[in-house]
């Protein structure tokens, strides 16, 4: 039997998200012998830079179709242009247009796929600071802020409503905690562990929505309970 195949893009959020404590790693933990959790995470990436791969990562009509996919970008985006991460800043218009190019190419890749817009993370504006400090690399004004972030992360829902897409606003949810700064947020900007399990609990809930509930979805080949050790074949017979 072939798995379902999960495949998570964005920035650097994603492509930690196999660390200890990671969302990936408890993603495909939750959906473990029923689907394969893969991880396209580019750190530093945004938007626009993420266009130059989608050709190879999602080519037309593959032959390994995705069944549910995330789009997780926007932190390097609304990095503020003028400050020290210009060099990732993505005007809001532009942002919104590579977003539409990505769903676009996912779809042409694997038409029944599953696509589901993440918004990027609240920012910790004096966590960003105190980590700049802690890299010996003090800067006095934060290169990304909350609210410049909250216009991204504003996008992402307006752009999931238009294409009917279903999206987690984790910039709102994370804020509904009092302290997420510290709880959720380890440099002012990538989750705690904390922080990876509400991610964590957020796409499980979404992908459940869209009728892909991990304990409704069958066993890749049967469990070892249901293999008769004096003719362990017929277990096999009804798989294949």
């Amino acid at each position: 039997m072939s798995r379902p195949r999960f495949l998570l893009f964005g920035d650097s959020i994603t492509e930690q998200g196999f660390r200890n404590g990671g969302w990936a790693a408890a993603l495909a933990e939750t959906y473990s012998r029923k689907a394969d959790v893969l991880v396209r995470g580019y750190g530093g990436y945004n938007t626009r830079w993420a266009l130059f791969l989608l050709d190879e990562l999602f080519p037309p009509n593959s032959s390994l179709p995705i069944t549910a996919a995330t789009i997780f970008f926007g932190a390097n985006d609304a990095a503020l242009s003028g400050r020290t991460s210009e060099r990732q800043y993505v005007p809001i218009e532009e942002f919104r247009s590579n977003l539409k190019k990505i769903v676009h190419q996912m779809k042409v890749s694997s038409p029944d796929v599953l696509v589901v817009l993440i918004t990027p993370p609240p920012i910790d504006e004096d966590g960003r600071l105190e980590f700049a400090r802690s890299q010996n690399k003090p800067i006095e004004l934060p290169e990304r802020t909350n609210e410049n972030t909250g216009i991204y992360a504003k996008e992402v829902i307006y752009l999931a409503k238009e294409l009917h897409l279903p999206y987690i606003d984790l910039w709102s949810k994370m804020q509904e905690t009092e302290g997420w700064q510290k709880k959720f947020l380890r440099d002012g900007l990538h989750p705690t562990q904390e922080g990876n399990a509400v991610l964590h609990e957020e796409v499980v809930r979404v992908f459940s929505e869209a009728n892909l509930r991990a304990d409704e979805m069958p066993l890749d080949f049967p469990h070892h309970s249901k293999i008769d050790g004096k003719a362990p074949e017929k277990a096999f017979q009804i798989v294949i």
